[in-house]
C-alpha cells in the first residue's frame, strides 16, 4: 500500500516517462481509495496496526471499512508517540508524498502542526484543500504541488515525514533533500516497507509502480547526509492483518456488485477487486513469512533537539 508518489528514482528520459506511469496510476486510483478507505477527511493509502491480533472478518462490509480506517490511524498514532510528538510536538511538518492528505490532517489535528503536503498528483491537491477544510484545519495543511527531489529549502522544518512513500524516490537525494530541509535537531520519521531477497519484488514493484529497497540502503543515505538513526522498531508482524481485513472488504465489495448494488462511478470494477484480492493474498504472505518488513525509522538532524 503506498502513499502518493514523489517522482522516479530512475534517470532522464526514462525516469520522467516512469513519473508519467506513477500520476497516471494515483490519478487513475483515487476514487478506489475515497471508496474504500473514505470518506474521509482523513483518508489514507497505506497499511494499518494490529497489535492485538486478527479481528473477525465476518462482519458487515461498513466493520471492515472501519476497522481498516482504524489501523491505518492506529500506526501513525503510534508512530507519532514513539517520536516524541506528544511531548514535543513538530511546528512545521513536511508531508513527503501525502496521497489525499490522511496524515497531514493528522499531524495538523492532533499536534497543532503547520503542514506542507507534497504531491505530485495534481488532481489531489483541490481533494486535500477541501478535506482539510472540512476538518477545520484549512490554515495549517498547505499542499503543494512538486516533486520532492526538486525541493531546495534551508532550515524550512522541525520534522519531515513520509509513510510509504519512499520507495518512490531516488534515496541519497531524499535524504540529503531532508536534511538541509530539517533545522538544526530536527527529526524525519518514515514508514516504510523493506525488501529481503524475494521472487515477488518484481510483483511488488509493479503493481505499485514502486522500487522498494533494503534497510541498509536506507541507513547508508542517511548517514551520507548527517542523519542519525535514533529509532528503528519493526512492525511486520502487526500489520500483515492489514492484507486480510482488505481481502474482506474486496469480497464483500465484489458481493455487493453481484447482488446487483449500484457501482460507484469511477470506482472498483469486478475485475479490479479480483485483482487486488489476489495481489493483497500474496502480499499478506510476504509479510506473513517475513519476506517484507515494515519498519518505523525516526532520524535525528545533528543530534537532540
Amino acid at each position: 500500500m503506498r502513499a502518493t508518489p514523489l517522482g522516479s528514482s530512475l534517470g532522464s528520459d526514462q525516469g520522467s516517462a516512469a513519473d508519467d506511469s506513477v500520476r497516471l496510476y494515483y490519478s487513475r486510483k483515487t476514487q478506489e481509495i475515497l471508496h474504500k478507505y473514505g470518506p474521509g477527511p482523513r483518508v489514507h493509502f497505506h497499511v494499518g496496526l494490529y497489535p492485538d491480533g486478527p479481528p473477525d472478518t465476518t462482519v458487515s462490509q461498513s466493520t471492515l471499512q472501519q476497522r481498516l480506517l482504524d489501523g491505518q490511524e492506529r500506526i501513525v498514532e503510534h508512530a507519532a508517540r514513539s517520536w516524541g510528538a506528544y511531548e514535543a510536538p513538530p511546528r512545521r511538518l513536511l508531508d513527503i508524498g501525502c496521497g489525499l492528505g490522511g496524515t497531514s490532517l493528522y499531524w495538523a489535528q492532533e499536534h497543532g502542526a503547520s503542514v506542507t503536503s507534497l504531491t505530485v498528483v495534481a488532481e489531489h491537491i483541490p481533494i486535500v484543500r477541501n478535506f482539510a477544510r472540512q476538518a477545520g484545519v484549512e490554515e495549517r495543511v498547505r499542499p503543494v504541488l512538486a516533486d520532492v527531489h526538486d525541493l531546495d529549502e534551508t532550515c524550512a522544518y522541525d520534522a519531515v515525514y513520509a509513510n510509504e512513500s519512499s520507495g518512490y524516490t531516488d534515496r541519497a537525494r531524499l535524504f540529503e533533500v531532508v536534511a538541509k530541509a530539517l533545522e538544526p535537531g530536527g527529526w524525519f520519521g518514515m514508514q516504510e516497507h523493506f525488501v529481503g531477497p524475494s521472487e515477488w519484488r518484481a510483483f511488488m514493484d509493479g503493481y505499485y509502480r514502486t522500487r522498494l529497497g533494503r534497510r541498509g540502503e536506507y541507513l547508508a543515505a542517511a548517514e551520507a547526509a548527517g542523519l542519525e538513526l535514533v529509532r528503528d522498531e519493526d512492525v511486520t508482524d502487526s500489520v500483515a492483518e492489514f492484507w486480510v481485513q482488505s481481502m474482506a472488504w474486496n469480497t464483500a465489495e465484489m458481493d455487493r456488485l453481484r447482488a446487483g448494488a449500484g457501482a460507484v462511478p469511477g470506482a472498483w470494477t469486478g475485475e479490479r477487486l479480483e485483482q487486488s484480492t489476489i495481489a493483497h493474498s500474496r502480499f499478506f504472505r510476504l509479510w506473513r513469512d517475513r519476506a517484507v518488513q515494515t519498519r518505523l525509522l525516526h532520524f535525528r538532524n545533528g543530534g537532540g533537539r
